[in-house]
């Protein structure tokens, strides 16, 4: 298993890699289609879809982002866009977690499909974008959901249990911890301080979130980053939901020893969004 993990691992770097650092974005961009197209195919087939449905979801999704692409969408200020979706994954985040597996299971499916194909389209939009505005940015805020995740891995194995007798969500994901929750907010505050400290002192081309979010005020970025934290912990125990919902331990086993691309990037679909709401508002 491990093997597997490694050598999965170093081929997505050596594609994503390249295309990120590209000089034109559009490498990027066109890469990102391939992997939210593969997410809405294990979207699909979570909600119990047969292959022709999941392959025409997967369809529909590249459609939505080669036609906004089309349409100039990747360079228009998009800031309703953002309001509208990352509002929606904080509230239906919140309802979700709260209701469980039996609010999720009364949800029509064609409005689940949806619902998934919409969440893709805009994490992908998010990304290129964010792209766009440059590799340093980008980079700023999918570090952030790494750190969040490596930090609250450490602490949970350190620390769970100790300091909270609750796990944090034990009929969804009895492996995560409050101790966790809470390192790896710790983690994101100290990287966004570093970063912006390294922002100022290197030259690294555009400005990072954390440069964008501290101009505002320090207190401010501070708690920018506990709440996209919090979204992307939000992000990856919604996706628990959601596999718990179709019984199945992963999304797919499209990325051998890693599950599928919905287990590797649903922490990034609420923040993608979110990190360009709080950039660009």
């Amino acid at each position: 298993m491990l093997k597997q993990r490694i050598i999965t691992a170093l081929l997505l770097l050596a594609i994503l890699l390249p295309a990120i650092f590209y000089g034109a974005p559009e490498v990027f961009a066109s890469v990102a289609v391939v992997l939210v197209a593969a997410g809405a195919w294990e979207w699909a087939r979570l909600n119990q879809c047969g292959q022709p449905v999941s392959l025409l979801a997967a369809g529909l999704c590249a459609a939505l982002c080669f036609s906004s692409w089309y349409a100039g969408l990747l360079y228009s200020p998009l800031k309703l866009l953002w309001v509208i979706a990352g509002s929606a994954w904080v509230v239906l985040g919140a309802w979700l977690l709260h209701g469980g597996v039996k609010a999720w299971s009364g949800v029509p499916r064609p409005l689940r499909l949806a619902g998934g194909v919409f969440a893709l389209w805009v994490a992908w939009i998010a990304v290129a974008q964010a792209r766009i505005v440059g590799i340093n940015f980008l980079f700023s805020v999918l570090v952030l959901v790494w750190v969040a995740d490596i930090f609250a891995y450490f602490a949970g194995r350190a620390l769970g249990g100790r300091f909270f007798a609750r796990k944090l969500a034990p009929s969804i994901s009895p492996g995560k911890t409050w101790e966790g929750a809470c390192g790896g907010m710790m983690g994101v505050v100290a990287c966004a301080f570093l970063w912006r400290a390294l922002d100022g002192s290197a030259s690294l081309g555009a400005a990072s979130l954390y440069t964008r979010l501290g101009d505002v005020n320090l207190a401010f970025m501070v708690l920018a980053v506990l709440f996209l934290a919090t979204m992307s912990i939000v992000g990856d125990l919604v996706e628990s939901l959601f596999k718990r919902s179709a019984g199945v331990k992963d999304s797919s086993g499209l990325l051998p020893g890693h599950g599928g691309v919905l287990d590797r990037v649903d922490a990034l679909l609420p923040i993608l969004p979110l990190a360009m709401m709080l950039s660009t508002l």
